[in-house]
């Protein structure tokens, strides 16, 4: 480092530290998003583009630093270094689960944070601090011995900024190439940052968020009059031979915690993961194709897209951003059919913020941490262990006036996955992966849980007179983990696979009904009219994005938040369409009939929540305030 110093000083450099910073924040940052972010790089011309995409926004802090710092310059540069490293190390961390980058919305979640740390700790690794190198490097040349403040003029700073537009302008300009109408066509982060750098995406975000917040303000019942016309645009529901079956019936909607299908009729080391599952299916409908359609907000994406039949946001969470708006969802609506409605769920009440979301969609009883007797001996990772869950709210269940609406939101398969050596039914696997390989315990843990709920179910008298809906609510095991995903399933993990592997179980059980697998393309989204038609309740402000399950002309396709969508034929994720049988790449034509209504569901569904338009709608009535051309006041 002394001769680095000496040469840059002996030359007369004013500017020495600041050229320092640029080449080692630009290295760091290409070297993270390069080799620990796996990012769709497919080409040359896209190396090159993650190549350069750091440096414009290195420019533009450093030079944004200098220009408010000038009188402590050297400080400015280092507090650009740490400012750096910290968005790296939170974006990489948040990344080996999610697949995923953080959002403006998701920071301010920080009432999660105390149940978080397990996970947290779990996906750092103590080689991550390599990242702050360059601070200390930074810090050793600036203070290692007296030396001046970087000097740096107005001219030489308008050209930092001039350079850092150049680059910024040469960098947009290719990724379009790439990627046309890259920030209003594409909804998956992953091919954001690849096309801009993380910086930029974080700039980007910020923009994005503070435009959403206004369009509330701005809002008027004309754009739910356009969100109406779209959606009748489609294809109507037609009458299935199970709409009304279960009519006056209870439902038991069992939220399975990181669940995915590919466990499902599957053995390991000859023993089954999903024994009872496996059995239930065989007496329920069983939808083989249905995919979960979550996005930051995982279990409460899942929650909220289930009640609503709405999609979760492009970036943070519902439950979060926007749980006082308006909605018309599942228990609002059943509470005119004379329905309860309740939430079982052994964790803190505010948790996601559900108090305040369960009540704007009307949820009679949320029983939460406080109805439950949780201590050492009985819970483990998140909360209660599933067997004691249910044991303990059957109780509750019970106090609840016929006919109910039960969610119950189970924990303990949850990452990362840890679970009590006597809870265990199955050997861990054995790829050295630790999370992919505890995360079958805790399936089998679940599993066996649901055995023990059905037969409390049925030794309390409520099995005949109920329904019972188990859905998996979002992935379990993310892409990082396709080394082990691989060897688990003996294959190499593609693109193509990667969506197929965010199927989760589907389970619709009808007692005194024959079953039957079913293979149409469906998403949670669809969760909602199937739920309502089979109770046989009437919706005539149709404002869902769902159809019934059983409808003959069920659309047999599914849009994921990220904007891959899986069709009867196709399937496109990452920009490459794919045949859905056999995986192989075809034309892009092929997937361009299903693209644009993606794309459209997605910006109607999201204009819905951001303007909060569902407070135009007129209770009972399918007309908006517009159309009546009367003054009303909005639904609560």
């Amino acid at each position: 480092m002394k001769w680095i110093k000496k040469w840059a000083i002996s030359n007369g450099s004013r500017l020495w530290l600041f050229y320092a910073a640029i080449g080692m924040i630009w290295f760091k940052t290409y070297m993270v998003q390069r080799f620990q972010l796996d990012l769709p790089v497919e080409s040359m011309f896209q190396e090159f583009i993650l190549l350069i995409t750091p440096i414009s926004s290195s420019l533009l802090l450093l030079g944004f630093a200098l220009l408010f710092m000038r009188k402590r310059s050297n400080l400015a540069v280092i507090l650009v270094s740490v400012f750096t490293s910290v968005i790296l190390i939170a974006d990489l961390i948040y990344y080996r689960f999610y697949t995923d980058f953080i959002t403006l919305p998701v920071l301010f979640q920080t009432k999660n944070m105390s149940d978080l740390g397990g996970s947290i700790w779990e996906l750092f690794h103590f080689t991550d601090l390599w990242i702050f190198l360059d601070t200390i490097v930074l810090l050793v040349l600036a203070y290692g011995k007296k030396v001046p403040q970087i000097r740096i003029h107005r001219p030489e700073l308008v050209s930092v900024f001039a350079m850092a537009i150049l680059v910024f302008f040469v960098n947009w300009t290719m990724a379009e190439m790439v990627r046309p109408q890259l920030l209003t066509r594409t909804f998956d982060r992953n091919i954001v940052v690849k096309s801009i750098g993380s910086y930029n995406y974080h700039l980007y975000d910020v923009v994005l968020n503070s435009r959403m917040k206004s369009k509330k303000v701005f809002a008027d019942s004309e754009d739910l009059v356009d969100a109406e016309s779209y959606l009748k645009s489609s294809p109507q529901n037609l009458p299935s031979e199970l709409q009304g079956i279960a009519k006056g019936k209870n439902v038991f909607l069992i939220s399975l915690e990181s669940l995915q299908s590919f466990v499902i009729d599957r053995k390991m080391f000859n023993q089954e993961i999903t024994p009872f599952l496996n059995d239930l299916i065989e007496d329920s409908f069983y939808f083989e194709n249905f995919y979960h359609q979550t996005g930051q907000g995982k279990t409460s994406d899942a929650e909220f897209i289930i009640d609503n039949s709405l999609y979760g946001l492009p970036s943070g969470a519902v439950y979060f951003t926007h749980a006082q708006n308006s909605y018309t969802g599942t228990p609002e609506m059943l509470k005119e059919e004379g329905y309860t409605s309740a939430v079982f769920h052994a964790n803190d009440a505010s948790f996601w913020n559900r108090e305040l979301m369960y009540d704007s969609m009307g949820y009679d009883e949320y029983f939460a941490k406080p109805y439950y007797t949780i201590n050492e001996e009985n819970s483990v990772g998140w909360g209660l262990k599933d067997i004691e869950f249910f044991e303990q709210s059957m109780p509750l269940v019970k106090s609840l006036e016929k006919p109910f609406y039960a969610k119950f939101l189970t924990l303990t398969n949850h990452h990362p996955y840890v679970i009590e050596p006597e809870d265990a039914m199955i050997p861990n696997f054995t790829s050295g992966d630790g999370s992919f390989d505890r995360y079958f315990a805790t399936v089998r843990y679940l599993d066996e849980s649901m055995k023990r709920f059905f037969e409390e179910v049925k030794a309390n008298g409520l099995y005949e007179d109920s329904i019972f809906v188990l859905y998996g609510d979002h992935y379990g095991i993310s892409e990082n983990h396709n080394r082990a995903m691989g060897e688990f399933l003996n294959k190499e993990i593609t693109p193509y696979d990667s969506v197929q592997l965010q199927r989760v179980p589907l389970i619709i059980h009808i007692p005194g009904t024959d079953g039957e697998r079913i293979d149409t393309v469906s998403g949670q989204i669809d969760i909602k009219p199937t739920i309502l038609n089979l109770l046989g309740v009437e919706t005539p402000h149709g404002m869902m994005f769902g159809h019934d399950l059983f409808s003959a002309n069920h659309p047999n396709a599914a849009v994921l938040r990220n904007g891959s969508f899986i069709a009867e034929d196709v399937l496109y994720a990452q920009n490459t369409c794919y045949d859905r049988e056999t995986g192989v790449e075809v034309e892009d034509e092929a997937c361009d009939p299903y693209r644009e209504k993606a794309e459209n569901d997605l910006r109607y569904s999201d204009e819905i929540i951001y303007g909060d338009l569902l407070r135009f709608m007129l209770p009972d009535s399918d007309m908006t305030e517009s159309e009546a051309d009367v003054e009303v006041t909005p639904t609560p």
